[in-house]
């Protein structure tokens, strides 16, 4: 399943695949805009929680900052979802990225002004959260559009991972060490301006948007029809109901790790910033393997693995005492996770209905932008009462349970896939 390194053809065979999508034009522009952005976005990242946990020292209201940033998307995903199968995802894009640039240069401009409330983050998150909620499934679908052989769907939607976790080792490094530096209020200063990179590269694109003729259907009928459709695809819903269960169960564990770095290792920002680098680092590694993979053949194999890595990997941070050890589960973690989520947006992206994919990705958006903010609350509100390190622990448990069921179901789920998809699977 995994690259024999020892085979130096087929290594360098897989490197070059690993880059095929960046043969075209608009999907370069597009990666290299994202690269300063994404990069700013997790700079952004850190300095919100570290400041957050400054301000208040509560882990409740920590969590709840977050929830703020990411609740919207419970309305909002949905229904953008049904919209991104009908509108311009370029223009739409842009709006959205210039709103969230606006945003982040608001929220600058309130911490260096040291005239910042904590009423003005839960306001500025809230407002990121509607335009990001209207980003996701626009963004997402977007790739399609981007790429000049559908054939190389798969190799650019892992690149997006790359790129993003890429970002992820990159950004909180930086974060971590200027806010030690300078502070937050340039940490949200500097993800202000990244966004420009990403708008001047659409505006460079040359992408021909084929009108859609007039829905003949309601919004409301539209997005039924979605779930419906994502219910009753067998390998859809299941993969669906395992990341929506990883959000629910484990993705909330990285909203405490300023918990983790200030009170139990007894670091700064600088320990929060390497926590996190490192939990990304292993996320580029999950998100470059799948890039140099050829086909998707085993998937679904390749899905069940990654989460089980990932759920056992949290299990064993959560009751570390032992900072080296930690890391290391943070970066095994990290791969895991990625090659989880990443497997299945490109499973999505293969055999979903083409004018239906917009919905359906929404659902996948929903499991980390809408499902991983209840976790945060209901993790929150727990961890203020009884130690955060037990929280986590069992409530990454019970994402086993729902890892059973994809299981049990495997063998159902690849015997669909291969009588559908006979040519991919």
């Amino acid at each position: 399943m995994f690259p024999q390194l020892t085979d130096n053809k087929s290594y360098f065979s897989r490197a070059a695949r690993a880059f095929t999508a960046m043969k075209s034009r608009n999907y370069r522009l597009y990666i290299t805009g994202m690269l300063f952005s994404t990069i700013g976005t997790w700079i952004q990242v850190v300095a919100m929680g570290w400041l957050v946990y400054r301000l208040t020292e509560d882990v409740y209201l920590l969590g709840l900052v977050t929830v703020a940033g990411q609740a919207p998307s419970v309305i909002v995903t949905p229904f953008a979802g049904v919209y991104s199968d009908r509108m311009n995802r370029r223009k739409v894009i842009m709006i959205t990225q210039i709103f969230m640039m606006i945003f982040a240069l608001a929220l600058a401009a309130l911490v260096i002004t040291e005239t910042i409330e904590i009423w003005h983050l839960f306001v500025l998150a809230a407002l990121n959260g509607i335009a990001s909620s209207v980003d996701t499934p626009f963004r997402h679908t977007f790739v399609r559009e981007m790429v000049d052989d559908p054939s190389h769907i798969q190799n650019a939607v892992a690149l997006n991972s790359t790129l993003f976790n890429a970002a992820r080792v990159v950004g909180p490094a930086i974060g971590g060490f200027l806010i030690a530096l300078v502070g937050e209020g340039w940490c949200f200063g500097i993800n202000g301006l990244s966004f420009m990179a990403v708008v001047i590269s659409l505006l460079m694109m040359r992408i021909h948007f084929e009108k859609k003729e007039a829905a003949q259907k309601s919004i409301i009928e539209d997005l039924a029809d979605g779930l419906r459709y994502a219910y009753e695809a067998i390998p859809i819903r299941y993969m669906l109901l395992l990341v929506i269960s990883t959000g629910l169960f484990c993705l909330p564990f990285q909203t405490f790790l300023p918990v983790y770095a200030k009170d139990l290792f007894n670091g700064g920002s600088e320990l929060y910033g390497l926590m996190v680098g490192t939990y990304g680092v292993g996320a580029l590694g999950g998100a470059i393997y799948l890039a140099s993979r050829k086909t998707v053949k085993t998937l679904p194999q390749v899905i069940f693995i990654a989460a089980l890595i990932y759920s056992v990997c949290l299990m064993i941070f959560s009751m570390s005492n032992i900072l080296a050890l930690s890391l290391v589960v943070l970066f095994v973690g990290g791969f895991g996770m990625i090659t989880q989520y990443t497997s299945v947006n490109t499973m999505i992206q293969t055999v979903a209905d083409p004018d239906k994919v917009g919905r359906v990705i929404s659902l996948y958006g929903m499991s980390f932008m809408t499902i991983t903010p209840l976790g945060i609350f209901i993790m929150g509100k727990l961890a203020a009462i009884y130690d955060v390190r037990w929280v986590i622990f069992i409530a990454v448990s019970l994402s086993l349970l729902v890892l059973a069921t994809y299981a049990k179901n495997y063998k159902r789920i690849v015997w669909i896939l291969r009588k559908g998809h006979q040519d991919l699977f």
